[in-house]
């Protein structure tokens, strides 16, 4: 039997964002501290660190998944998606952004990383969500400052303004 060395080290790949990443974790470092403290990809915040708070969502092979219960091991090969990488450039948000900052939808900004990337996701794959799908949708999230009227109106509008780009494009 082959005893793991619980300090060695192991290099670990995947995609971020849509660049190729590689950085070395041991076998127990968490996904949420691989990405903010080998990778320098701080948006994804750590909370609870038990999965509750919703905090660290990340999307991994097209999952909502909580970095602070997974292994960065286990995302080797993998694509994830975090919250530095919903602007399409660093000068210009993203909708849903742009919906969370006209809304006022965050206050002090903790959770918000894991609510736009749930919400991301969420859209993505409904794009006429109802008021009940998205409070549904965000009992997975704790957001102590908004009271979440503000999040649940900015998701809507981020909703309707991407819809109606879409519908832009495909009249075109």
């Amino acid at each position: 039997m082959t005893r793991l060395n619980a300090d060695s080290r192991h290099a670990i790949r995947f995609t971020l964002n849509g660049k190729p990443v590689e950085a070395e974790a041991e076998p127990r470092m968490l996904l949420s501290d691989f990405l903010r403290h080998q990778l320098g990809a701080t948006g994804t915040h750590v909370g609870c660190e038990h999965g509750v708070c919703g905090a660290c969502t990340v999307v991994v092979d097209g999952m909502l998944t909580r970095s602070c219960l997974t292994l960065a091991a286990q995302v080797h090969g993998s694509e994830i998606s975090t919250v530095d990488g919903l602007a399409p450039s660093a000068d210009r948000l993203g909708v849903l952004q742009q919906s969370f900052r006209r809304s006022h939808a965050l206050q002090c900004g903790f959770c918000t990383a894991g609510i736009l990337m749930s919400l991301d996701h969420y859209l993505a794959n409904n794009p006429t969500p109802t008021e009940a799908e998205i409070r549904d949708l965000l009992s997975g999230h704790i957001c102590r400052c908004t009271g979440y009227t503000p999040i649940i109106q900015a998701a809507l509008d981020a909703a309707t303004r991407l819809a109606s780009s879409q519908k832009e494009t495909s009249d075109a």
